[in-house]
């Protein structure tokens, strides 16, 4: 939504209007895009952190225009993202939450650059932005597979080092035409890895990670050349315990909010940004600077801004509906205007982000009439609640539970809705099982806090129920997953913990029973078909397996564990060329460099 200026000065009433100016710069050909997940703009180096490792965020800045006050619409990645692409905010294109499609009518940058005759591509590190929620619109390239984890489930990010590597290579095939390259970054979202054997702070392996997504970042722009415009921003920050919150998702407030925003490319003279922008800015941006009409959207050019004018006085919408999706709790809203920000809740908070950017001084008691004012602002943009519409299907929610991003509520509940705020603690101790930050013990204490203060939640029963896994306690652990099946999780994870265990008891008729309920379920999940497959071959029926296993890699080819044991139940039928045939093809389709490799040139010196 924008806001025509009329009569900004007398002066300018009177005199005849400039005429509209050039684009942002003629020779800018090709447009890369890097966005950083969950970096705080306090965190680098030209944002004024002085201990910020950053050189090649820094040195951009250096050379481009740095916005010192930009924000989400979301602190939420696919919403983010969207907005980015499309310019609109995330009740113009539809993605609300995590797992939530895209409007696949609303243009985005990829599909009007490609019409236009750019090559696109795109090359994202984590699940959330998989392409079936819909931003591979327009890209010919949607590079979004995920390496193969734990239980056999396809893993719900990967290194930004394998990312940069596709994208370079893409770029490297790509040189003569114009381009538009987006390379996603999931460094430095949690958890964050530790450097060297001794024990690291949360903040020292947070800047850890991004000085590493600093470095991956550092290549693409080295690689992009002199005629690229240049983007670099984040989707959202990162809270470390302001206002009580651990992570992101759940408040609206500027720590979780505020991103960094760079833009450099030719003619385009280094200076600061201070005025409050937005990422729905962007896509307008960055169009004319290309030498094309922007389309329809909530954001503004900011060509005059990069040029030195003033930011245009708005007003600046977000939103987060985790706490309605995930927990069934209030969903929140917020609207900045004039120095003012406005948090629409049951218990609603107003701060005076100019003399208060830390937002620690709720005046909206004080404030009656300012509040109501900025309330109805908020209702301008979007109601408080969602149409009803079909959510996350099983897998999505699986690997976005993986994420820590949906919880135990379909967000159905009826009735007056639990304001966030009196929430926050049970929120962190949930953010902190779902960073990954707590292992053993701890994790295991915290999950059971967790249970302690919400005995149903399905998720914490899943996830304590691996934590006894692991630390060989099945037999207290089988009471856990039942109770996360018994409460219809949308993911068939309970019944492979559970099926494990009784695999592991030798109980393989009931492991059998549970993976065909797991069936269900998840229908297409390869994992549950090839553990079903192991099942029935370990249990004395590996005729019966041969099945299960060959529907699993109709369904991923490259499922190398199942490969493996359709080869072992071959062979165990007798059926010992064609047990070679698959371990063959197998060594063919591994890489060079793995492990398994000589476990499968075992198995097929057996065969001989």
């Amino acid at each position: 939504m924008t806001v025509a200026l009329l009569c900004a000065t007398a002066l300018s009433c009177t005199e005849r209007p400039p005429p509209p100016p050039a684009a942002v710069s003629s020779a800018a050909r090709n447009l890369v895009i890097i966005t950083i997940d969950t970096l705080r703009a306090d965190r680098v180096g030209a944002f004024g952190y002085a201990s910020a490792r950053t050189p090649a965020m820094d040195a951009l800045a250096a050379r481009g225009v740095r916005f010192e006050r930009a924000y989400a619409t979301a602190p939420i990645t696919l919403p983010s993202h969207a907005t980015m692409m499309t310019g609109r905010y995330p009740q113009g294109h539809g993605a609300r939450h995590n797992g939530m499609r895209i409007d696949v009518s609303v243009p985005t940058l990829a599909d009007t650059l490609g019409a236009a005759g750019f090559s696109t591509g795109a090359f994202v590190a984590a699940f959330p932005l998989d392409r079936r929620f819909g931003l591979i619109k327009g890209f010919r390239t949607y590079s979004d597979r995920m390496p193969r984890g734990a239980r056999g489930r396809l893993d719900s990010e990967r290194p930004g080092r394998e990312v940069v590597d596709e994208a370079l290579a893409w770029l490297a095939s790509n040189r003569g035409g114009r381009f538009f390259l987006w390379v996603h970054l999931f460094e430095p979202h949690a958890p964050y890895v530790s450097s060297g054997a001794a024990p690291r702070s949360v903040a020292d392996r947070y800047g850890d990670e991004v000085a590493e997504a600093d470095r991956q970042a550092g290549r693409v722009i080295e690689a992009a050349g002199g005629e690229t415009l240049i983007v670099v921003t984040a989707d959202h920050g990162e809270a470390f315990g302001e206002h009580g919150e651990i992570g992101h998702s759940i408040f609206v407030y500027d720590t979780t909010l505020r991103v960094p925003l760079i833009i450099a490319g030719p003619s385009l003279t280094p200076r600061t940004v201070t005025g409050p922008v937005g990422l729905i800015d962007l896509a307008p941006t960055v169009l004319r600077a290309l030498g094309m009409e922007p389309f329809d959207a909530d954001g503004i050019d900011l060509g005059d801004v990069l040029r030195g004018a003033p930011v245009p006085a708005r007003d600046l919408y977000a939103e987060s509906f985790a706490p309605l999706l995930d927990f069934g709790w209030s969903a929140l809203q917020a609207v900045r205007s004039a120095g003012w920000k406005y948090i629409a809740a049951p218990r609603p908070e107003l701060y005076d982000v100019q003399r208060d950017p830390e937002e620690s001084r709720d005046l909206a008691p004080a404030e009656r009439q300012r509040a109501a004012a900025l309330q109805a602002r908020v209702l301008r943009f979007a109601p408080p609640q969602l149409s009803t519409r079909a959510l996350a299907d099983p897998d999505t929610a699986a690997r976005l539970q993986a994420l820590g991003y949906v919880s135990s509520s379909t967000g159905r509940a009826s009735g007056p809705r639990a304001d966030p705020k009196d929430r926050r603690e049970l929120a962190a101790r949930i953010a902190q099982v779902t960073s990954g930050e707590l292992t053993g013990g701890a994790l295991e204490r915290g999950l059971r806090a967790i249970l302690k203060d919400d005995p149903g939640n399905p998720q914490a029963h899943l996830r304590l129920g691996y934590v006894l896994v692991e630390a060989s306690r099945c037999d207290a652990a089988v009471r856990h997953f039942k109770e996360a099946i018994a409460a219809r999780l949308p993911s068939a994870d309970a019944h492979l913990g559970l099926a494990g265990c009784q695999a592991a008891a030798r109980r393989f008729e009931e492991a059998a029973a549970t993976l065909r309920q797991a069936e269900r379920v998840e229908p297409d999940n390869p994992t549950v078909t090839a553990n079903l497959g192991i099942v029935l071959s370990n249990g004395g029926r590996p005729a019966e397996a041969i099945g299960p296993f060959e529907r699993a890699l109709t369904l991923d080819p490259d499922f190398h564990e199942a490969r493996f044991n359709l080869a072992i139940a071959l062979a165990r039928v007798g059926k010992r060329a064609e047990a070679a045939a698959q371990a063959q093809q197998l060594l063919q389709r591994l890489p060079a460099s793995a492990q398994q490799r000589a476990e499968v040139e075992r198995l097929l010196t057996a065969l001989r």
